[in-house]
């Protein structure tokens, strides 16, 4: 079970479950990043291999996410909580998904390796590769009149 839910969340990004199995999944899938970052790949497939279940997330996890986290090191995913319980059963439902990706929910602070380096917010979303929405010039804004 937490090996399907870990392979829809690398697929996803982001799923929907109990509070329960979320903190339970976000084990596997914290070590599966920090396995993706490793220096070696063809070790790297082999143990996300025993846990991720297709070819698809596999390659994602090397050369998406991996790379995605180099300067992360380490809380590559957070559980909110969820304000609306399951209907059936009455239990706590949260969302575990990935930080720093687009769509998020709430946006992650940046690593604190670039924290350090860098003097600006601006600077800190060019180096994420999230584009800085103050940077927009005026003359792509539409004019109202």
């Amino acid at each position: 079970m937490l090996k399907n839910m870990v392979t829809s969340l690398v697929e996803h990004e982001r799923i929907v479950t109990t509070t329960h199995k979320a903190k339970e999944a976000r084990y596997l899938a914290d070590k599966l990043i920090t396995k993706a970052k490793g220096n070696d790949p063809l070790h790297a497939r082999r143990e996300i291999n025993k846990i991720v279940t297709t070819a698809e997330a596999q390659t994602k996890l090397l050369n998406v996410l991996g790379p995605r986290y180099q300067f992360r090191e380490g809380g590559y995913t957070r559980i909110l909580k969820l304000a609306q319980r399951r209907k059936g059963d009455n239990a706590d439902m949260a969302v575990l998904e990935y930080v720093d990706r687009p769509g998020e929910i709430r946006a992650a602070r940046p690593p604190a390796a670039l924290q350090r380096q860098v003097e600006s917010l601006s600077d800190v979303l060019q180096a994420l590769g999230i584009e800085d929405p103050t940077s927009i010039s005026k003359d792509a804004q539409v004019k109202e009149i």
